[in-house]
């Protein structure tokens, strides 16, 4: 996988925050916030997810879902 250095900046608070976080955790600054962007990319999937599942519900068309889903499951039996 090839990396690319960024230069960021941060507030004077932020960087105290971080600074003292990425200690308490034991891993370098540069990891923590590796860890902070993939967070965001987690949590952004859901979203997508969330927004999907919106979007999509509702548009089965041919009667009652819970009444189909149960014949099928009950064929299987």
């Amino acid at each position: 996988m090839a990396s690319k250095r960024t230069i960021i900046t941060l507030s004077d608070k932020d960087k105290v925050w971080l600074e003292s976080f990425s200690k308490a955790k034991g891993i370098s600054m540069a990891e923590a916030i590796r860890q902070g962007i993939a967070r965001l990319k987690q949590s952004e999937g859901k979203n997508t997810y969330l927004m999907l599942v919106e979007e999509t519900g509702g548009i089965w068309k041919k009667g009652d879902g819970l009444a189909y889903q149960e014949k099928l499951r009950f064929e299987w039996r």
